[in-house]
């Protein structure tokens, strides 16, 4: 490989919830065809050079395959992927000649800083898989080639501090940085010092680990993950939106029957999750938890607490997971609040710690792309991306415009 290329540094570089989604893909759609595409959402441009760059890296893709000892270890460490799966796993290689359409749009005739725009078609079950290695590497030649008024100066030691406050306050936290990170070395160093921090601080507090899976494997950390917003969106759009959210966890429930039962709640918002979770207390008992992932996190909590009770369940014998932009004083806020309401909460903390970076020159903040990969169909069925979509999903829910 062209070693200057920034390069997954495997396969599995990529999140959990990937493979997992991928194998509940390969099981139910397998089939299904499917679009993503990509959106920068504050627009910051990128330059010709740096484009250029991303195109050779993509041409690279391909020869990136599942090692003999990480199909050794996914088959002991995550005992609910199949044989089937991952047999399918030693046998996928990217595809960007045929899948990925990227395209380089100047900002105006012969300007050599524009905005990049990118399409991904294919069958869901392959295209799944771009989705964070893709952003990883976006973001990885930005920071190299675009904006480079930032180092690595002070990364383990910051990075230490946000493992050991939060641990000292007991929580119990994961690291979900992968798509957004600076660079794999960023995530790299953030995972030795948690690791590190973990090993320093007692308490009760814990570092459950990692979503990104090749981190996991080298620093011996359990890979840890839950459902994107993509399986219910691309649910929705092959099955109906009609009791969408119900769907998409009996689905899941049939290829995990006992394991990765952490529902998302806000993909139609989380009030009509509610009224779908709240129907079925059986289905409730058996999924191990919750995970918060948009609007006021101090609302979700109280309101768990009170569908749950609804259901006759203990606040306590299901776990809720924040993910949606933490740092410390957020986890820790919510933190104190779910002792208050006796709920049993961990935090997955992302671009806080692998993308929190200072400018060198004047300490200023170097912010993170702020960028999103998302579904845009299935079946040539539209998903929620989708306006008028979203205008049929809104009426079925009874959600104000």
């Amino acid at each position: 490989m062209a070693s200057h290329l920034p390069l997954p540094n495997s396969i599995i570089d990529t999140d959990l919830y990937k493979l997992t989604m991928q194998q509940a893909v390969l099981h139910h759609f397998p089939n299904s065809e499917s679009c993503y595409k990509f959106t920068l959402r504050d627009k910051v441009p990128f330059t010709q050079k740096a484009f250029e760059i991303f195109q050779q890296t993509l041409g690279h893709f391909v020869k990136l395959a599942l090692t003999e000892s990480e199909h050794e270890w996914l088959k002991k460490t995550c005992p609910y992927f199949t044989t089937e799966y991952l047999t399918y796993l030693r046998n996928y290689r990217f595809k960007p000649s045929e899948q990925v359409r990227a395209k380089f749009v100047p900002s105006s005739a012969g300007s050599d800083v524009g905005l990049i725009e990118i399409e991904i078609h294919g069958p869901w079950v392959e295209t799944i898989f771009w989705e964070v290695p893709l952003m990883a590497t976006l973001s990885e030649i930005y920071f190299k080639y675009v904006v480079t008024d930032w180092s690595y100066d002070g990364q383990s030691a910051l990075a230490y501090e946000k493992g050991r406050a939060l641990l000292q306050a007991d929580c119990v936290f994961s690291e979900f940085g992968t798509r957004r990170r600076r660079s794999f070395k960023t995530q790299d160093i953030v995972m030795e010092s948690l690791v590190r921090a973990s090993k320093d601080v007692k308490s009760n507090g814990k570092l459950s680990g990692t979503s990104n899976v090749h981190l996991a494997h080298k620093h011996n950390l359990v890979p840890i993950g839950t459902i994107a917003h993509e399986w219910f969106m691309g649910v929705a759009a092959v099955k109906g939106y009609e009791n969408a959210n119900a769907v998409a966890m009996d689905l899941w429930e049939q290829v995990y029957p006992n394991a990765i039962l952490i529902a998302l709640t806000d993909t139609f918002t989380t009030e009509a999750f509610f009224q779908s979770y709240t129907r079925d207390k059986e289905r409730a008992m058996r999924w191990h938890g919750l995970r918060q992932d948009s609007g006021d996190p101090f609302i979700f909590g109280p309101r768990a607490k009170e569908a749950f009770e609804s259901l006759g369940i203990a606040a306590d014998q299901k776990t809720i997971i924040y993910s949606d932009a933490l740092n410390i004083e957020k986890a820790l806020r919510l933190q104190e609040q779910a002792r208050d309401l006796g709920l049993k909460v961990s935090f997955g903390i992302g671009t806080f710690f692998t993308n929190d970076f200072k400018k060198a020159s004047d300490a200023g903040s170097s912010k993170a792309l702020n960028m999103v990969i998302k579904l845009s169909s299935v079946d040539q069925r539209p998903t929620t991306g989708d306006q008028n979509t979203v205008q049929m999903v809104k009426q079925i829910y009874h959600l104000d415009s």
